[in-house]
Parts: C-alpha cells; structure tokens; sequence
C-alpha cells in the first residue's frame, strides 16, 4: 500500500506540473494577444514557472490545514534544486561555465533567503507575520535583483530558443483568446485539483507508513516538484547558457523560501517543532550551498566530479531522513 501512495503522489506531481505548463502557456499566449510587453509579463511568469507546482502545493496544505507539508517541500526543493537538479545536470553536462559575478551574488542572496524561514521558525511559528516579511523579502528582491534575469529570459522567449518546463517549448501559435482563456482555467482548475490530491495523499501516507507529514514533503514530494527544474537546467546547458541555469535553480530557492513560504503562511500559520528529521534538513542545506559556492569560487566551474559530489551529499541526506 506505502509503495502504491508513493506511485500516485509522483503521478500526481507529474499532472501538477503538466497543469503548470498549461497554465503558463495560456498566460503567454494571452499576453502576445494582448500586446502585453514581452518583459512585463510573459518574462515574469516564465521566471516563477518552475515554482508554480511548490506554491499551489503551498496554498492547497494551508487550506487543508497541512502547512508543515510546504515547510518539507520548500527546504527539501531547495536542497534538491542545488544537490539533486544541479549535481545530475553537471553529471550529464561534465562542465557548467560560470559567466559573470551576478552569479556569485545570488548565490548569497539564495543562501540568505534559505535561511530566512528557518530563522523565522525557530520559536516554532511561522505566523502570519513572518509570512508579510517573507512576501516583503520577495518583493524586494523581485523588484530588483531579479530585473536581469526577466530581462534574460523574456529576451530568450522572444528569439524561441527557451524551455521553461518539462514539457514543451515556446512556439507562437495563433488561437483564439477565447479557447486560451478556456486553457487558462482548465490550467487552474487541474492545479488546483492535482496539488490537493497530493497532499490528501501525503497525509495518508505519513499515517500509513509513519513517518512525519514533513518527511513525506521533504523527499518525496520534493523530487516530484523538482522536475521542471531539472528539465530547465539540462535545456538551458543543450542551449549554451549556463546563465540560465543558474538563475533557474537560484531564483527558484529564492521564490520557495520567501513568496511560497510567505503565503502559505499567511494563509495558515506553521506550528512546528523542531526534531531529527528538520535538523538533518537544515544542516544538508547549508552544507550544499556552501559545496556549492566553493565549487563555483574556485574554478569558474562545475564540473562532472563535483556534481557526483554533491548527489553523494544528497544521497546521504535521504538516507539519513529514513534511518
């Protein structure tokens, strides 16, 4: 039965991010319909794209009461962002170029926003309070910091040579609005549905089998909502440039630990305490990132050896949340 929940919740994750896709694609195609500036909009969206999956699984466990689920899936993505999608990615590459100190910088800027709601939690609330911080994090960061990369990629949309997702690439198809605005909420609705079926069955199986609801977001559910990065990443490399795939995988931690968690606990706050299983977490996110800057600081690089180390890392942090 435990294998058959795990089996449905990655279906399940699959359809949340085929929903997304959806979603985004309408999104862009009404905005090209609309004359909608390429960079204020479409570029936007294109940019959190990767991130829809973990927020509508974020505002779906607060509705249902569930919040500690998100809290499992943001620190587990974040690591899975850096050790998972970026160690198979080098694997596959064997070399990632760094290019430009705006690297370096939100490389910090990630690890700072990581840290952030770990902070904040650590009187074992995360209220809505914290929450108004975290989105006022954002917000500040999106309005600034993160100009270039809507910049980047709505310049790589407009020339069609980038994927956001997992499933298909930007092509400019003429569709009346009406049937886009049909996509539209069909994408909404399946979001919707998808991501409370995934945590219904989340809670199901840390009953059935457990183990923390916490756990089952950490692992589980992480790697499921994982995927459009990891997709993402290897498209950016086929299409030489590595710029992207670094913003992808650091904005996407920056979006999980500050709009994701801000309004997931707006919505609900967290109540949590603090136990094994979290501080294993925690500890592997600072270990990666740390792994992760030096492998980047000292040869402009990240190569076929250190992306091996850091899916060891991961492996061992799995294993570690089982034992």
């Amino acid at each position: 039965m435990v294998p058959a929940l795990i089996i449905s919740i990655l279906f399940f994750s699959l359809i949340l991010i085929k929903s997304a896709d959806i979603l985004i694609t309408s999104l862009t195609r009404l905005a090209r319909r609309t004359h909608t500036r390429v960079f204020a909009f479409s570029a936007i969206i294109l940019a959190l794209g990767t991130s829809f999956p973990e927020l509508f699984v974020g505002i779906t466990s607060a509705i249902e009461k569930a919040p500690n689920l998100t809290l499992g899936v943001v620190l587990g993505s974040n690591i899975a962002n850096i050790a998972l999608v970026g160690g198979l990615t080098a694997l596959i590459a064997g070399k990632i170029n760094v290019h430009g100190d705006f690297v370096k910088r939100d490389v910090w800027i990630a690890f700072a926003a990581g840290l952030l709601p770990l902070i904040l939690v650590s009187d074992n609330t995360l209220g809505r309070v914290d929450g108004l911080i975290l989105l006022s994090v954002y917000l500040a960061y999106a309005t600034s910091f993160f100009k270039s990369r809507y910049e980047e990629i709505g310049k790589a949309h407009k020339k069609k040579k980038h994927a956001h997702g997992l499933f298909r690439t930007f092509e400019h198809i003429n569709s009346k609005a009406t049937k886009e605005y049909g996509r539209f909420f069909v994408g909404i609705a399946l979001l919707l549905f998808s991501a409370d079926i995934i945590v219904k069955l989340s809670t199901a199986l840390a009953e059935m089998a457990g183990i923390p609801i916490f756990v089952v977001g950490l692992v589980i559910l992480a790697i499921g909502t994982s995927l459009p990065e990891f997709a993402f990443s290897l498209r950016s490399i086929e299409d030489h440039r590595p710029s992207m795939f670094f913003g992808n995988i650091l904005g996407s931690t920056i979006a999980n630990s500050t709009l994701i968690m801000g309004v997931t606990s707006v919505i609900y706050p967290i109540k949590f305490s603090g136990n094994g299983e979290y501080i294993v977490a925690a500890a592997t996110f600072v270990v990666v990132f740390l792994l992760f800057w030096h492998f980047i600081k000292t040869k402009q690089t990240l190569d076929r050896k250190e992306g091996v180390i850091l899916l060891l890392v991961y492996l061992a942090f799995v294993v570690l949340e089982f034992i």
